[in-house]
């Protein structure tokens, strides 16, 4: 939704146009406050994130921001909203949890360019793990793995999932590891040194990792001084890598060196 232009939806990686009068921003206004349950004033803390997250859907946010000693804090006018709406492919990873089972794979990185169905892979794996009788604990940031409401996921990851919504990555992995016997922490989009050293410090407890990030493969990581540091110590033993054919998602599996 982009104020002065008509509705746009991004499917396959292409944005069509959809019918109808320009946006206003008032229409964006009334978006926001209906996602906020008509409260944009409690909701400024994530806004101040660049998105809110409403019923598992989340909404991204551009406009002119009000900052305060260097920091966001708000949002003086909006411009435009993204709305990610998250899908339940149930089932869609059953194969290639049964190679990774064979293959006896370690902690595990899921990679794509951005909108290549990282998470969608994530959910699918952690319900995998999860109905094997695997405790998961699961980090949501942004209520997009679980969508959980009123304490109860509205996506199926299987009966040994523990899930903490709304947190920070860095901080969620530490809460989860201390207070939940976890024997795998799963998260969404690792885009932090913090994120990194959490990780580290969940895999040197003797926790598995399964978690995210934007890339086309292990290469496009290497290429990142963020990633190297953890290819090189072989924290990630393997890593799979989507990528789309046509209208549909390849996944392979690789072995990551360092």
């Amino acid at each position: 939704m982009r104020v002065g232009q008509s509705l746009t939806m991004l499917r396959g990686g292409r944005e069509y146009p959809l019918p109808g009068d320009a946006v206003t921003e008032d229409e964006l206004l009334r978006t926001l406050e209906k996602a906020t349950g008509a409260s944009l004033h409690t909701a400024a803390p994530a806004l101040a994130r660049g998105f809110i997250s409403y019923h598992g859907l989340r909404i991204g946010v551009c406009g002119t921001v009000i900052e305060r000693e260097g920091q966001v804090i708000g949002f003086r006018c909006f411009s435009s909203l993204a709305i990610r709406i998250p899908r339940e492919c149930r089932g869609v990873c059953d194969e290639i949890y049964q190679e990774l089972c064979r293959n006896d794979a370690g902690n595990l990185l899921i990679l794509s360019p951005p909108g290549g169905g990282k998470t969608t892979a994530l959910r699918d794996l952690i319900r995998c793990c999860s109905r094997q009788g695997l405790r998961v604990g699961v980090v949501d940031e942004r209520w997009e793995i679980a969508a959980s409401e009123t304490g109860k996921a509205q996506f199926d990851l299987g009966a040994h999932c523990d899930v903490l919504s709304g947190v920070p990555k860095a901080q969620g992995a530490m809460m989860l590891l201390r207070a939940m016997n976890p024997q795998m922490i799963a998260m969404d989009e690792i885009t932090q040194a913090e994120d990194l050293h959490a990780i580290r410090e969940i895999v040197g407890c003797g926790v598995r990792v399964m978690a995210t990030a934007h890339a086309a493969g292990p290469e496009d990581l290497r290429r990142r001084a963020l990633y190297r540091s953890i290819l090189e110590e072989q924290i990630f033993t393997d890593c799979i890598v989507i990528q789309m054919q046509g209208a549909e998602r390849n996944y392979r599996i690789r072995r990551l060196k360092a």
